[in-house]
């Protein structure tokens, strides 16, 4: 996905999950029933920023394409773009970022 093709708006952002695991290190394959969702995945996409309400300030977000993220289980609202899974999410669904 390019940037130019999708822009969240406000606190947005899109993220990219990571796929599952379909084995587990001990080398058991999983059925697609058994396999967790992902909770992780990259930023492609991320709004212009929240407005203060105090303010009336563009505040901007701390998440910028390119960060790895890990969000909770049930964060988010799961689309497919051009083919692709994505997942929108606010910033205050995030719960870190992978440095």
């Amino acid at each position: 996905i390019s940037i130019m093709s999708i822009r969240p708006i406000g606190d947005r952002i899109a993220v990219r999950p990571v796929a599952a695991e379909e084995t587990t290190k001990s080398g058991i394959v999983l059925p697609g029933s058994a396999q967790e969702k992902p909770h992780q995945g990259e930023v492609v996409a991320v709004g212009s920023g929240y407005v203060a309400q105090a303010t009336g300030q563009r505040i901007p977000l701390e998440i910028k394409v390119g960060d790895k993220v890990v969000y909770g289980k049930h964060a988010g609202i799961e689309v497919k773009f051009d083919g692709e899974e994505l997942v929108l999410l606010t910033e205050n669904d995030v719960l870190v970022v992978i440095e």
